[in-house]
């Protein structure tokens, strides 16, 4: 298993950096200027902004500036933002707890009730459970996330008035009043992204577990007495959750890269709408950290999800 890791690590370095230069490459090629706002201030004199161009190596070409980020992240420096003129990993720290807060929350929301759900949709088919939950997840996953906020903040914001459409990104949680405050603005973003990614892994567990449920080892298990329970838990849910790890470890680095038409529908200032943000005012240094974070999390995500595919199933092994 080490070697295998240790393997897998050296093999990721070369993705990754593959990834990187593919990444500025098109950022370079894009259309757009870091610095269009001061070509639009009559106050801002062309030698001063010819200065500010060269100083941030503007005028370089793009395989340059790649070489010179390289070697800064590689000693840990990740840049300054051109917009904000502030280190780009205090930009992101800013922005990360609202992003985990959030999307960690509803994350782990629709785990728990995806498996279980989708456990008792496999063991009941077809039955009123099943139409139901089947309903629910087809709709879940169907709407898109825009649409379904939308539809919250009209019911619940402009009609009922029982919650705020828009995020306090600056509520400070020091009292039971704020503690509250901060569940009824977390209530909807959570809802919108729950619902989508519960109705994901709902069909995935289902259609996982019905075809595990007729096979060979669970006739076998059941013909030396094991209980259903056991037989459900300890060989059918073990075996069918197998494809759905995959699922789940691949959707874990979008929790740290933030929802982008979430974060936009409810103004939560968090890594979605940060990079958003940076892509119109062509913030390179932004967009290269968050996507580079984005794919170093995506690499480590496969390699923990093929380490679980041998806990859950003995016979898999590494060589």
């Amino acid at each position: 298993m080490g070697l295998f890791i240790l393997r897998r690590l050296i093999i990721s370095v070369p993705t990754l950096l593959g990834i990187s230069l593919v990444i500025y490459m098109v950022l370079a090629l894009a259309p757009g200027d870091p610095l269009a706002q001061f070509a639009a201030d009559p106050s801002v004199p062309v030698e001063v902004r010819e200065n500010i161009r060269q100083a941030l190596g503007l005028n370089d070409p793009w395989y340059i500036r790649y070489f010179k980020w390289l070697s800064a992240l590689l000693r840990g420096d990740w840049g300054f933002s051109f917009a904000s003129r502030v280190p780009v990993l205090d930009l992101i720290g800013q922005r990360l707890p609202q992003t985990l807060q959030v999307l960690g929350l509803a994350y782990l929301l629709s785990i728990c009730l995806a498996i279980p759900i989708g456990v008792l949709s496999a063991l009941r088919p077809y039955s009123l459970f099943d139409n139901i939950a089947t309903t629910f997840a087809f709709i879940g996953f169907s709407l898109p996330t825009f649409f379904t906020g939308l539809v919250l903040i009209l019911i619940f914001s402009v009609n009922l008035r029982w919650l705020p459409f828009i995020y306090d990104s600056t509520l400070t949680v020091n009292s039971w009043e704020t503690f509250i405050r901060q569940i009824r603005q977390m209530i909807m973003p959570i809802t919108v992204l729950a619902l989508f990614q519960t109705g994901t892994l709902t069909r995935f567990v289902r259609a996982s577990m019905l075809d595990n449920l007729p096979a060979d080892y669970v006739r076998t298990a059941r013909s030396k007495g094991l209980n259903e329970r056991a037989v459900v838990l300890r060989h059918v849910l073990r075996n069918s959750l197998i494809p759905v790890v995959t699922l789940i470890a691949l959707g874990v680095p979008t929790i740290f890269t933030g929802a982008i038409v979430t974060e936009q529908i409810f103004r939560i200032n968090g890594i979605g709408e940060l990079l958003i943000r940076s892509i119109q005012n062509s913030d390179t240094p932004v967009i290269m950290a968050i996507t580079f974070i984005f794919a170093v999390l995506v690499v480590i995500a496969n390699l923990l999800a093929d380490v679980i595919y041998g806990l859950l199933d003995p016979r898999i092994r590494y060589s």
